[in-house]
C-alpha cells in the first residue's frame, strides 16, 4: 500500500518531497522520478543518480491527506509518520494556483482523485520479514 500511495504521488508533476530533520531538510522534485521496492526499502528516483531517497516502509505507521489554510492560499499535501507521530516525509502539491492567486481547478481535483482512492488517513502495515 505505502509504495502504491508513493508511486501514485511521484506520477503527478510538480509534486515536492521534503524530508526534514532536525539538522537539515532535503527536497527533490517529483518530476520524473521513478520508484523500487526492495525488501522494506523503496526507492524513489535513480539510485545511481545524483538525487534519490530510500524509505524504510516498515518505519512509516501512517500518512494523512493534510489541507492547511494558510493566510494568501491554502496548501495541499500527504505526510508520512512514524510510530512516534513524527513527520518522517512529507509530499506538498505545488503550482496550485494561477498569477491571479485563484486555484487551478485541474491540480486540485490531481489531490482530491488521490484522496478519494485512499481515504483521509492511510494506517500502513508492516511488510514481513522473510
Amino acid at each position: 500500500m505505502l509504495k502504491d500511495l508513493l508511486s501514485d504521488i511521484i506520477n503527478v508533476d510538480d509534486i515536492l518531497l521534503v524530508v526534514k530533520s532536525n539538522g537539515a531538510t532535503s527536497e527533490m522534485r517529483s518530476n520524473s522520478l521513478s520508484i523500487k521496492q526492495k525488501d522494506q526499502w523503496i526507492t524513489i528516483g535513480d539510485n545511481d543518480g545524483p538525487c534519490h531517497m530510500h524509505v524504510n516502509h516498515n518505519m512509516i505507521k501512517n500518512a494523512e491527506f493534510i489541507v492547511e489554510e494558510k493566510l494568501e492560499r491554502t496548501s495541499f499535501s500527504v505526510r508520512f509518520f512514524d510510530s512516534d507521530n513524527e513527520r518522517v516525509l512529507a509530499c506538498f502539491f505545488t503550482k496550485m494556483y494561477d498569477e491571479n492567486k485563484n486555484i487551478k481547478l485541474e491540480r486540485k481535483k490531481l489531490y482530491d482523485n488521490l484522496l478519494e482512492k485512499y481515504g483521509q488517513r492511510i494506517e500502513i502495515k508492516r511488510l514481513m520479514s522473510s
